[in-house]
Formats: structure tokens, sequence, C-alpha cells
């Protein structure tokens, strides 16, 4: 038992413990990966309340119920994607769960469902309405594309697309980072 004020050991100056102070490189990479991934799902639900403005005046019409400074917006009727992106924020709670227990199949299962709800119609918008944009970025005429409140309807969607695209991919791969980490948990390096 060492005393706190006694006599020191000779040849040691008691710092020899340090060597026993540092956390492996799996754990430290989970822990950042995990904060991270947690910033991505905040900024998917951002995304999401966007998303949700957007679709609020079909929601409204499906229920019946009229408001009429929404009504007036002129909101164009969304398409089927919209609201299979809008599937892809309940898989957060499913990617926070996982961070919470360190879960790899969890982990997995998120993954699987940020490419599937979160990515593809992301990349089916980009593709519908690329020939929109490319025309308003190529000639900048507004004629042959379609509007609204006099702002081409497919660049708007580029703001909403080029972000989501940013957060899913982040999120794919902090995920995938996470699951390597929690792998190599038990795994004993042999030198």
């Amino acid at each position: 038992m060492a005393s706190r004020g006694g006599p020191m050991i000779a040849g040691t100056d008691g710092t020899d413990f340090y060597h026993r102070q540092r956390v492996a490189a799996q754990y430290q990479i989970s822990a950042s990966n995990k904060s991270r991934l947690k910033y991505c799902i905040f900024f998917h639900f951002l995304l999401f309340f966007a998303m949700l403005a957007k679709l609020s005046a079909d929601i409204l019409d499906r229920l019946d119920i009229f408001i009429l400074e929404i009504e007036e917006l002129q909101v164009p009727k969304p398409l089927v994607w919209e609201y299979l992106w809008c599937v892809s924020i309940l898989l957060s709670f499913l990617g926070l769960a996982a961070v919470r227990k360190n879960k790899v199949a969890i982990m997995k299962k998120y993954m699987l469902g940020v490419i599937v709800f979160g990515l593809l119609p992301v990349i089916y918008a980009t593709i519908y309405y690329l020939p929109d944009v490319w025309h308003y970025v190529t000639t900048g005429e507004k004629e042959e594309i379609m509007l609204w409140q006099d702002y081409p309807y497919g660049m708007l969607w580029y703001v909403f697309i080029m972000p989501a695209f940013q957060i899913h991919f982040f999120s794919l791969y902090f995920a995938n980072s996470l699951v390597s980490a929690w792998q190599a948990r038990g795994v004993r390096k042999i030198d």
C-alpha cells in the first residue's frame, strides 16, 4: 500500500503508472463518432421539419382542414419520394438507441434504413429535378420549367437535397465507424 507523503521507491519519479492510463483506440473512436452521429441526427430532424412544412398543405387537405394562409401559398402537390423520405426520421430513434446501448445489430438496421428511406429517395429526387435544374443553370430561362413563387422549383429542391445528401452520407460514415469500433471491443491485438 502506498502512502501519500511517504518515501518514494528508489529509481522512480512516480510517473511509471501512466502507461496504464491510456484509453483503447476503439473507445476513443466510439466516443467521438457517437457525438458526431448525434449531430447528424439533429440536422436530420431540422431537415425533417422543413419537409414537414412543405407537406403541411397536403396533410391538411387530406385531413379536410382548410387554412386560408396555407392554401394561398399554392404549394405543389408532393411526390411519393417526399413521404418516403419522412419515414427516415423514425430511423433516427433506432440510431439513437443503438448509440445508447452500443448494439451493432441495431446500428446495422439503422444504416440499412438510412440507405433505403434516406438516400434512395434523395437520389430519386436529384434525378427527377435534374432536367429543370440543368435547363435553368445553362440557360437562365424560367419559361419551360416548373416555378413556385417565381423561383425554379427544382433549384429549391436542390437546396434541400444537397444538405440531405451530406447528412445521410456522414450518418452512414459515422455509423459504420461505430460498428467497426464496437466489433473490435473484445479483440486482442497480438504483437
